[in-house]
């Protein structure tokens, strides 16, 4: 699993998760500029490429302070973000969705650090378990890092995807 380090590798970006293997480096986007970046890969892959959305993905949770927004970059490029939040402070359940890779960019290893660091960081933050809907396309993906079914495969957004889930621990 990669390590999640609490040191700023630019401003606005903290908790920063270092996968050696690939050299991807995910890191929380906290400015305007990593947010904006973050923004433009979700929008680049979930309107523009796989037309998810008509015109933007941006939803209400967005909106809220405690979503959490991950950036991952290759040679200091950006090239994947993906979205977590708290779903019950309670129970400590936590949501992770828009997980998105640049097309050019699927084969340099970013989908993993980016799945990685945010279980890492919902475990982090009193997480215990997180869930999130699949593509299908995707299932063998998310099975190799842990991740399982836990109910029958439903539409979301217009796809088929997989509800899957994985237990959270607090390193």
């Amino acid at each position: 699993m990669s390590a999640v380090h609490a040191l700023p590798v630019a401003s606005g970006a903290v908790h920063v998760g270092d996968d050696g293997s690939t050299g991807v480096v995910c890191v929380e986007a906290r400015d305007e500029e990593l947010r904006a970046m973050h923004h433009r890969i979700r929008h680049a892959v979930f309107v523009q490429e796989q037309a998810i959305f008509a015109e933007s993905d941006i939803d209400e949770h967005d909106a809220r302070e405690d979503v959490v927004r991950v950036l991952a970059l290759k040679g200091g490029q950006p090239v994947g973000a993906v979205r977590l939040y708290p779903v019950d402070e309670h129970s400590g359940l936590w949501k992770g969705d828009r997980l998105a890779v640049l097309a050019a960019c699927r084969t340099c290893g970013a989908g993993a650090p980016l799945v990685r660091f945010a279980v890492a960081y919902a475990g982090a933050h009193g997480g215990r378990r997180m869930v999130a809907h699949i593509q299908v396309a995707n299932v063998r993906f998310f099975e190799r890092l842990g991740w399982s079914p836990y109910r029958g495969a439903e539409d979301y957004l217009g796809l088929t995807h997989q509800p899957m889930d994985i237990a959270l621990t607090n390193p």
